[in-house]
């Protein structure tokens, strides 16, 4: 029985989650309601309530768990040079964005939630600064400018391929970035 309840739970909040996902395409996260949230999942409100206390509750825990998912995805991969053993970091990433696209996209979106995109970025930041320190020793005066535009490009990279009618595998997006932030950095030495 304990198997069911678990499987009905996870469907219950995958429904939740979709319908946020979608409305968040149409409308801010202020502009939601409990009533059409439960209306496009199809369950009843006293559901919901049994999961979330409110439709910010509910956005803050899936929230909290893709920021779970990706400090264990930093605690696999310690901190080391940045070179061809960072594309499984990378990779794992795109993999963890993939598993969540319609919810990922929707918080990046212009309806979404920028904080969230902040926490991310400083994990994220906090991690890959560290590498680039061990990797780029002599240039750290120089590598907050590259990283912060690799960043930025790795934001708008992921943003198009949450959001268009893309194929690209979760690994060949990885490769791309990788070989991207790979030429931005190598760059930088020899523009001085």
């Amino acid at each position: 029985m304990a198997k069911e309840t678990d499987r009905r739970v996870r469907k219950t909040r995958a429904l939740l989650r979709r319908s946020l996902a979608e409305l968040l395409c149409e409308k801010s996260i202020r502009e939601i309601t409990v009533k059409e949230l439960v209306e496009r999942a199809d369950i009843n409100r006293s559901t919901f309530y049994l999961h979330y206390s409110d439709v910010y509750d509910m956005m803050e825990k899936i929230e909290n768990g893709l920021v779970d998912d990706i400090e264990k995805l930093i605690e696999a991969h310690p901190v080391s040079p940045f070179n061809e053993k960072s594309f499984p970091f990378i990779e794992d990433i795109f993999v963890i964005l993939a598993e969540n696209r319609d919810i990922c996209a929707a918080l990046l979106g212009p309806h979404g939630d920028i904080s969230f995109l902040h926490r991310i970025e400083g994990i994220i930041s906090d991690h890959c600064l560290n590498v680039l320190k061990v990797t780029f020793p002599d240039q750290l005066e120089d590598l907050k400018y590259s990283y912060s535009f690799c960043l930025s490009g790795c934001i708008g990279l992921t943003k198009t391929w949450l959001n268009g009618q893309y194929e690209e595998t979760p690994r060949h997006m990885a490769e791309i970035t990788f070989r991207l932030i790979m030429n931005a950095l190598h760059g930088s030495e020899h523009v001085r």
